[in-house]
């Protein structure tokens, strides 16, 4: 009997080897498009890219705040504050497990709501304020009355956006980022409308490289999400930055390094 040509085996294993290969890779492609997929229950449950460690956080801070905050369940779509899903899913990669209080509720009211949540959980009713677009200060005084301070929520919609945000804010240096910092610019030549961005995790590397990961909201109304890195798959939802970038690119989103800031 003919014995098959080594060159025949070689052939036949290596077109195996590249039929596994690309099942193996179109499922994990679709897997890592999947809402939610590591089916995290909270931002701090994402874990952190290989190599990096989350800076720290003490008990009772905004980073251990917005590390708790509550995901939706895996497979779990954008929805519009309207109704219906939102448009553009590929731009999320998990839901936030909080409702909406109002159609106005987009990008810049949504970095101020999470801020103001977390200053009206601590009690601490008085840091409760924003600048307004006319560089009036808003003031809270609703006390403990979470129908007083979601009321306040929604006059702040009304009259604060990601102008008023820009100039109410600070420049961080990238090497510095924490967690409560937002990315924010607004209206810009060629650019009708700004956006903003809020930083709701940091992890760093020996090395000093770092890395952010982001949630939004978005126009019309839709629930916070976690931003998805589509670029770069095996690090999604974190971005890496490097400390002396002069421009950082979260998702679809360019913001220049100055545009880093804090309260």
């Amino acid at each position: 009997m003919r014995k098959p040509s080594p060159w025949r085996t070689v052939l036949i294993l290596a077109l195996l080897g590249i039929l596994l290969a690309g099942g193996a890779w179109a499922w994990w492609m679709k897997s890592s498009q999947a809402s939610n997929r590591w089916n995290a229950s909270c931002v701090g449950d994402i874990p952190a890219p290989i190599g990096y460690k989350r800076v720290p956080a003490q008990a009772g801070d905004y980073t251990t705040y917005l590390r708790a905050l509550p995901l939706k369940p895996r497979g779990s779509k954008v929805q519009l504050y309207t109704g219906g899903e939102a448009n553009y899913q590929w731009l999320s990669t998990a839901v936030v497990d909080m409702p909406l209080l109002s159609n106005a509720e987009q990008c810049a009211d949504v970095t101020m709501r999470l801020r103001a949540e977390y200053l009206y959980k601590t009690g601490r009713y008085s840091d409760i304020r924003f600048t307004d677009v006319n560089h009036r200060t808003m003031q809270y005084q609703g006390g403990k009355s979470r129908a007083n301070f979601e009321l306040f929520l929604k006059k702040v919609y009304g009259a604060c956006n990601t102008f008023s945000l820009y100039h109410e804010t600070k420049p961080r240096p990238i090497q510095d980022v924490q967690p409560g910092d937002v990315l924010v610019y607004p209206a810009r030549d060629c650019r009708q409308y700004g956006h903003a961005i809020l930083v709701v995790d940091v992890a760093k590397n020996k090395a000093g490289k770092v890395a952010i990961l982001c949630a939004e909201g978005n126009t019309p109304a839709r629930e916070i999400h976690i931003v998805r890195n589509a670029t770069h798959p095996f690090r999604n939802p974190w971005f890496l930055l490097d400390v002396d970038e002069r421009s950082i690119r979260v998702s679809v989103f360019h913001f220049e390094a100055e545009e880093l800031r804090h309260y």
